[in-house]
């Protein structure tokens, strides 16, 4: 009886290290360490959304277009749009848009982000525009 508890201790604890080595073995890579899968590195030159979030974008003349409003990921957390303010005065007339994320781009200048796009402020203030959906949390095409 003894002898029947050692050896299904011994399993255990054999199947416990391989499951171990295993999770340890996946979670390493990619920067990625123990069971809570905590970054232990991140992407180098990465964009954070506080140098997007409520920043000026300007076309290749450096000529401002609008505001970001927001950003809009997909369900596989990929950042698929930007919503950007266009138009108006003083927040009076102005309206959002939604333009693909992968449209702006961002340039260092002066220890500051540049968000640019090849676009103009007509064609902005003439693309469809979307509104904020407060009840639903999310944005829908609103008026033009």
């Amino acid at each position: 009886m003894l002898k029947s508890y050692v050896l299904a201790g011994a399993l255990i604890a054999t199947l416990s290290g391989a499951a171990m080595a295993e999770t340890m073995n996946r979670s390493t890579e990619g920067g990625v360490t123990g069971r809570s899968e905590f970054l232990t590195t991140l992407p180098q030159n990465a964009l954070l959304v506080s140098n997007i979030h409520d920043q000026n974008v300007y076309d290749r003349q450096e000529n401002k277009l609008g505001e970001v409003k927001d950003l809009v990921l997909d369900r596989g957390g990929r950042v698929a749009a930007a919503i950007i303010s266009v138009g108006g005065f003083l927040g009076i007339g102005e309206k959002d848009v939604a333009v693909p994320f992968d449209a702006l781009h961002a340039t260092e200048r002066g220890n500051k982000t540049w968000l640019t796009m090849n676009a103009t402020k007509d064609e902005l203030k003439n693309a469809k525009g979307f509104r904020f959906d407060k009840n639903k949390g999310l944005w829908t095409l609103g008026a033009r």
